[in-house]
């Protein structure tokens, strides 16, 4: 199981969701970086559960303790190993899981490739409940990108068919930059906001969930980092994107709408603005070649429909062989596309770091 990514800054994350609790190691961070403690606890915030019907229940304070790396507030260039603890689990609520394994999550694939021995509470090491510690070394990460000018945003695109306003590819707004920043509940467009929250809540009544995508930005981003084919910079960000639970799908830019445009319309033309070379329009959402273009890096995760629901569902029991049916119980979000924002920022910041 291999839970390690990174090459010049390295995280490693343990623990699992029903264990004494789950943590980080950050391997690589600078030294001297002060850190804003308001600022992390904020994004922990963000991810943390048990805040509104959109959310799971289970309600988790999400403190870090950090216990190396930092003296005084500031990193010492040591690794920084950062622990939370679990302390509202409920793992009698997992106990039939053991043999039949819920659809949509990763209890048959665990099973299968850990030979049975894989923690099923909570989703064990599968669960986003590990994306808490990722929010901790990203918010590091965040700190010291922002010393290079560097600024990370994210918003919920769309949950359903809903859909907010997507960022201005060309230039993202400071201002909106720090607004998103701190709303749980980040939208470009905040009118949407009940709409929105009106299907989640339709779907948890339904005992069902639902889906969404995420839009993010990194503003600032300088040209000619990055490579090509495999070192590229849309590599380095997938590849820890789809180390977030739930996440199933990635597109930069224009995405896949871009094969529906003449070249003339994707090609995305230089011009000299105030001495800087830029582009008119970000169709290729700051990258070409693999390499950062120095306009804004903007891409679009989607997330999947929770896949622990109440309803009842069709299953197979492992231990007799025979096809069965499942009424999971425990408490689930009905919807996590709201927590996952800051998640995927904090993804981003680390892919970015390692540029």
């Amino acid at each position: 199981m291999s839970s390690v990514w990174g090459n010049k800054v390295k995280i490693s994350i343990f623990g699992e969701s029903h264990g004494e609790g789950i943590g980080v190691v950050l391997d690589g961070a600078p030294a001297g970086l002060r850190l804003d403690m308001d600022e992390l606890l904020l994004n922990m915030g963000r991810r943390a559960p048990g805040k509104d019907k959109a959310a799971t229940p289970r309600k988790e304070a999400d403190v870090p303790n950090i216990v190396s790396g930092v003296l005084n507030g500031v990193t010492t260039g040591a690794p920084i190993c950062c622990f939370i603890e679990n302390t509202n689990t409920r793992s009698k609520d997992y106990g039939n899981l053991l043999s039949k394994p819920r659809p949509g999550h990763a209890d048959y694939t665990g099973y299968v490739r850990y030979r049975g021995f894989n923690d099923i509470r909570g989703g064990g090491h599968f669960s986003g409940r590990l994306t808490a510690p990722l929010v901790f070394a990203g918010s590091v990460c965040r700190q010291a990108l922002r010393k290079r000018g560097v600024e990370i945003a994210s918003h919920i695109y769309s949950v359903g068919d809903i859909k907010d306003e997507p960022f201005n590819p060309v230039s993202i707004d400071g201002e909106l930059i720090k607004r998103l920043n701190k709303r749980s509940f980040p939208l470009i467009n905040e009118d949407i906001e009940d709409d929105m929250r009106s299907h989640i809540e339709r779907a948890r009544l339904d005992r069902d969930s639902v889906g969404g995508i995420i839009e993010c930005c990194a503003a600032g981003i300088e040209p000619g980092l990055g490579g090509p084919m495999f070192s590229g910079a849309e590599s380095l960000i997938s590849s820890v994107m789809f180390g977030v639970p739930a996440v199933k799908g990635i597109e930069f830019g224009a995405g896949f709408d871009i094969t529906r445009m003449y070249g003339s319309q994707s090609n995305d033309p230089f011009e000299y603005i105030d001495g800087r070379v830029m582009t008119s329009s970000n169709n290729n959402g700051g990258i070409l070649g693999g390499i950062t273009s120095g306009m804004p890096i903007l891409f679009r995760v989607a997330i999947k429909p929770t896949p622990s629901i109440s309803k009842e569902q069709n299953t197979v029991d492992l231990q007799s062989g025979e096809n069965t049916t499942l009424e999971i119980q425990g408490r689930h979000d009905p919807c996590i596309v709201a927590r996952a924002a800051v998640v995927i920022e904090s993804a981003l910041a680390i892919a970015l770091i390692n540029l």
